[in-house]
């Protein structure tokens, strides 16, 4: 089944070029910059707190102050790409990111790292909302999907192996040497960008660019599927934030068996997005959105049924995996969805939105599913899976 998506149509001249596999791979590195700067120190917490004759609310900060400067960071550099081309603000970005991972490797205090936090994450949100823009300043509609998700597959494996190699490197090499890795992630992004990555917005684009353009991103086109993207990634922040309490203390899983069964959601996301890479040929972007909302949605009612009827804890294993894994289906195609219903012109700007919303949502929904029942996971996956199906239902544009 193939029909015709309500995506962008315009030829411009930053478009018609394609993706090519080196540029893509650069790309999604530029990704996985964000998931190994959160997830990579995490177990070397305990050690942090010695080190830097801090307590455990001040080394919370310092993730806290990476996820601030990330969220602030797509706001700066989206807007900015869009005026002045796309290689300036994601070099500046990069160096930016490499600079403070120098001084975060360094810091003698913790009021120096949450600083040095702070910047990485700015830095290195540059490569998160540039890199989006640049697949659509060259490809739309079920192209642009295809690419998102491909792209979205290859950053998806930072998330499943950043918490292991921490967790095993932790007692060899420090929290510092943690943090130095995060840091040769930046210079090998830097290295592929001046690679592989070439400027994607040529002048003539950027001087069409103008305050009008900006009307485009509060279209139904694009605000039905920014909502939809946001709240489906609440749908899985929400899993991630009470994963260990289910898991470990409800479930009484062991911290590797957590891991594993972390990592076995985390392959299902990564399979359906692949999967879904494919079936944007056969099928329209905004039904396979659909599809992995609807699917999604039905594991979570399971989800809340289990509680409130008081099943066994390991029961909810299947329908986390079901709520999870067709989200792999909904995040590239619901950007692409997005991205292509705004003007050329402020592809950057509707790109930074769409990740501000994400990294906004993340941290309300980590302080609303608590720690002492399921109770509080189901609800909030449950509206967040609601609003996003009604945001993509807003979207969908009359004939």
């Amino acid at each position: 089944m193939t029909t015709t998506e309500p995506v962008r149509t315009t030829t411009t001249p930053s478009q018609g070029g394609g993706i090519g596999t080196a540029t893509l791979i650069a790309l999604a590195l530029l990704a996985a910059v964000a998931p190994f700067g959160t997830d990579l120190y995490l177990s070397a917490f305990p050690a942090m707190t010695s080190d830097l004759a801090t307590s455990a609310t001040g080394v919370q900060l310092s993730l806290t102050a990476f996820l601030v400067g990330a969220g602030v960071g797509q706001v700066l550099f989206g807007p900015w790409s869009d005026r002045i081309g796309r290689m300036t603000p994601l070099l500046t970005g990069l160096v930016v990111f490499i600079a403070a991972s120098v001084v975060a490797v360094a810091a003698g205090s913790i009021e120096v790292l949450v600083i040095a936090r702070l910047a990485q994450g700015l830095g290195g949100a540059a490569g998160m909302v540039i890199g989006r823009a640049m697949i659509l300043d060259r490809e739309s509609g079920p192209a642009a999907a295809r690419a998102l998700n491909l792209m979205m597959m290859i950053g998806g494996v930072a998330p499943v192996i950043a918490p292991l190699t921490g967790s095993l490197l932790a007692d060899a090499i420090g929290w510092r040497g943690l943090l130095a890795i995060v840091g040769a992630l930046g210079v090998l992004s830097l290295a592929a960008t001046l690679a592989f990555v070439r400027e994607s917005r040529p002048k003539a684009v950027r001087v069409a660019g103008t305050g009008g353009s900006w009307s485009g991103l509060l279209s139904r086109g694009y605000v039905g599927p920014v909502v939809a993207f946001g709240f489906s990634m609440a749908v899985m922040m929400a899993y991630i934030s009470a994963s260990p309490f289910v898991y470990q203390d409800m479930i009484g899983l062991s911290t590797p068996m957590y891991g594993l069964a972390f990592a076995v959601n985390a392959i299902g996301l990564i399979v359906a997005t692949a999967i879904s890479s494919r079936l944007t040929r056969r099928f329209s972007i905004r039904a396979l959105t659909a599809a992995g909302l609807v699917i999604s949605l039905a594991a979570v009612v399971v989800i809340l049924v289990l509680t409130l009827t008081g099943a066994p804890a390991a029961w909810l294993m299947l329908p986390l995996f079901l709520a999870i894994a067709p989200l792999g289906l909904v995040f590239g195609n619901a950007t692409a969805l997005a991205l292509s219903a705004v003007p050329p012109a402020a592809t950057g700007a509707a790109s930074a939105f769409l990740g501000l919303l994400q990294f906004v949502l993340a941290g309300i929904v980590a302080a609303l599913v608590g720690d002492g029942s399921t109770l509080p996971l189901a609800l909030t996956m449950l509206a967040s899976a609601i609003i996003a199906l009604l945001g993509l239902a807003l979207g969908r544009k009359r004939a």
